[in-house]
């Protein structure tokens, strides 16, 4: 048996696959063998001489199938099977972050709109950041207290 191991790296190196994946067919041997360059190996696996296999894959079969039994049930998310506590599974920075920019924006928006003055817009600002409000909602259930909004 021949030695072709400066081939098959040059081979993979050329079609940038792994050395596992050349395989050189056994009539073409001595053809291979004398290929030294990229160039001559690049023509060799034009030619067919040299062949490149295809990626190997596993399968996901058994894993979309049960993904999608669960998702029409619904399961698997209720309180026996939960692991980690409520600030591992929800990031309570992250949920502050997405609540104080809602709370924000719409007090901006109400500023903006003239429908309360900058006073109570900073009130509101300062009272947000201190964590008063839970929600847009709640902001919106204080200025109707106010008497600054109509109660829809």
């Amino acid at each position: 048996m021949t030695n072709l191991k400066a081939q098959k790296r040059l081979a993979a190196s050329v079609a940038r696959v792994g050395i596992s994946r050349v395989k050189i067919v056994e009539d073409y041997i001595e053809d291979v063998q004398s290929a030294l360059t990229r160039e001559e190996i690049r023509n060799l696996i034009k030619d067919g001489k040299i062949i490149i296999l295809k990626k190997v894959g596993i399968s996901d079969g058994r894993l979309k199938e049960r993904r999608k039994k669960k998702s029409l049930k619904s399961e698997g998310k209720k309180a026996g099977s939960r692991k980690g506590k409520k600030g591992a599974r929800a990031n309570s920075k992250r949920m502050w972050v997405k609540r104080i920019r809602k709370i924000r924006a719409y007090l901006k928006w109400l500023r903006d709109h003239k429908v309360i003055d900058s006073h109570t817009y900073r009130e509101l600002y300062l009272k947000a950041k201190g964590g008063n409000y839970k929600g847009v909602s709640d902001v919106r259930n204080v200025l109707i207290q106010m008497g600054k909004l109509r109660g829809e």
